[in-house]
């Protein structure tokens, strides 16, 4: 009697539990949306304002971001052409790179081997951006400089080299994740076959995993597109338009950080800041969700 008195009691006591568990998860869910919706209708308002009292085609189309001349020229070409050489810069070099070590940790390496470079990964990720851009500052400016020849080594290149060993944790996690959630069954059919051990990797593993390894290059391009510390600190902050790697460049995010700071609230200058900000939200939105796309396909594998 005193035992189903005590399984009772215990039963109930996990109810009320879960019931108080359910309801703070809930709650957070919901204040994290309304404060999503809080930034988005900020940002809006502000870009709203901002294309009131500037012309949109001479925004979108402008050539040159000059705030300060005349009555100030809010060109957008000059700050997007400079984020998309430096993101897809990094994006060209991440994804060999963590594609290739999520390969061989998940699949090649020994055990020990595994053991020691996962907690490293995992570190590397907890690295401030300004700490990643003072070690650019230090040993890939220099570096580039004397490469190439060039008289200013704070080039695209340059913040785009770190942004991608930022943006190394993201997609190396993600990549060997969906490497694991693939079946052994689809490896012990391939080495039944005859198959070595490279050729069931890349012939049987990387197609499973390849929704999983997309959505950890759309996330590692999430990281690089938001980053804004190294890229104000390496890419020479030069808001032209230029299509080449080696020469200084500005992105959407170094602006910000750097004007925001030195505006008069409520000018138009503040506001094109909220409207470029704006345009930063929609475009990482989309990627991130691009990217959680693929993940759940890694969970219904």
């Amino acid at each position: 009697m005193k035992m189903m008195a005590s399984d009772s009691l215990k039963h109930r006591f996990a109810k009320i539990k879960s019931f108080f568990i359910y309801r703070f998860v809930f709650l957070n869910g919901i204040i994290s949306i309304v404060v999503l919706g809080l930034i988005m209708a900020l940002l809006l308002y502000n870009s709203i304002k901002f294309f009131l009292n500037y012309p949109p085609l001479d925004f979108f189309g402008g050539l040159k971001w000059a705030p300060t001349h005349g009555e100030g020229k809010f060109g957008f070409v000059p700050l997007f052409t400079g984020s998309l050489l430096t993101t897809f810069t990094a994006i060209a070099i991440a994804i060999p790179l963590g594609i290739g070590s999520a390969l061989y940790i998940g699949e090649l390496a020994p055990r020990v081997v595994r053991e020691t470079l996962k907690p490293i990964i995992e570190i590397l990720a907890t690295i401030p951006s300004v700490v990643i851009g003072f070690i650019g500052l230090k040993i890939a400016v220099p570096l580039i400089k004397n490469i190439f020849n060039l008289s200013i080594g704070q080039t695209a290149l340059t913040g785009a080299v770190m942004l991608a060993f930022m943006s190394l944790p993201t997609i190396i996690s993600i990549s060997e994740d969906a490497i694991n959630a693939v079946p052994n069954r689809y490896r012990h059919a391939s080495l039944a076959l005859g198959a070595t051990k490279w050729e069931t990797t890349y012939k049987v593993v990387v197609p499973a995993a390849s929704s999983g390894m997309m959505a950890a290059v759309m996330l590692g391009l999430g990281r690089v597109v938001g980053e804004t510390m190294t890229v104000l600190m390496l890419t020479g902050n030069s808001p032209r338009i230029v299509f080449s790697i080696l020469q200084p460049v500005r992105t959407i995010t170094a602006t910000i950080a750097a004007e925001m700071g030195e505006t008069a609230q409520g000018g138009l200058h503040y506001s094109a800041l909220f409207a470029i900000g704006f345009i930063l939200f929609i475009i990482t939105f989309l990627i991130n969700f691009i990217g959680d796309s693929f993940t759940k396909r890694i969970k219904n594998m």
